[in-house]
């Protein structure tokens, strides 16, 4: 039994006029996916989907992809990207996952779930800091940094050494999300993951090594060549 994790899947067969494939590095992406998936994960294995799987703009619409999510092996754990419109409450998504059968699909979103000695926590984050005042910007931070601590202190209370999943990074080039990063300090998170990001010169410029005791990871789709990663 092993834990995997990849962001940005993107699918499109809902809609494929978003197709991904038009940029480098993304060529029959869709197919690479399903191929990769099922030669590297295995039915017991737990796999973190850390957000923008599906390019649908509602649940029903996005149902084809959930299908094809569905049927590869393992179970997934799914958290909130920036391009994940279809998301809603929670109770509407687990019903309509429930209504069409989907057994294999969870939604991550203020709390945690158990992998052993650990808790598989996260949430969408948001980006990093500028000089904007934006008090849109700063409510939806604001909101994304207690989900994130609510989701990390379950974990926590259940005994738990907390893992983090995240689709924004906490760090980008010079740009530091300082109310994300404190949370991670305070709870002394030792591994993040997170996606977002695309392309071969934006991917030279995230962490990817230890800083500041944590350990960070990007997962984003294209980064891994569409391969989920092994985390334990």
């Amino acid at each position: 039994m092993s834990l995997y994790v990849i962001g940005d899947l993107h699918l499109c067969i809902c809609d494929p006029s978003k197709t991904m494939s038009i940029f480098p590095g993304w060529e029959n992406y869709q197919e690479r996916i399903e191929k990769n998936w099922r030669e590297t994960v295995a039915p017991e294995d737990t796999v973190v989907l850390a957000g923008d799987l599906t390019w649908g703009m509602s649940l029903q619409q996005a149902e084809p992809d959930f299908r094809l999510v569905n049927s590869l092996p393992g179970t997934k754990i799914i958290i909130k990207g920036n391009h994940d419109y279809w998301w809603c409450t929670r109770k509407k998504m687990e019903d309509f996952f429930a209504s069409c059968g989907f057994d294999t699909l969870h939604i991550l979103h203020n709390d945690h779930y158990a992998y052993g000695k650990y808790g598989i926590c996260g949430t969408r984050g948001w980006v990093n800091g500028t000089d904007s005042k934006d008090v849109q910007d700063e409510k939806v931070l604001k909101r994304e940094v207690q989900r994130l601590e609510t989701s990390i202190k379950s974990a926590v209370d259940a005994g738990l050494e907390p893992i983090v999943f995240l689709h924004y990074p906490p760090i980008f080039a010079s740009n530091f999300n300082y109310d994300i990063l404190e949370v991670l300090y305070r709870y002394k998170i030792k591994e993040c993951y997170y996606g977002h990001i695309h392309g071969r010169s934006a991917h030279e410029l995230c962490v990817t090594n230890t800083y500041d005791d944590i350990n960070f990871h990007l997962i984003a789709g294209d980064y891994l060549q569409f391969v989920p990663e092994k985390v334990m």
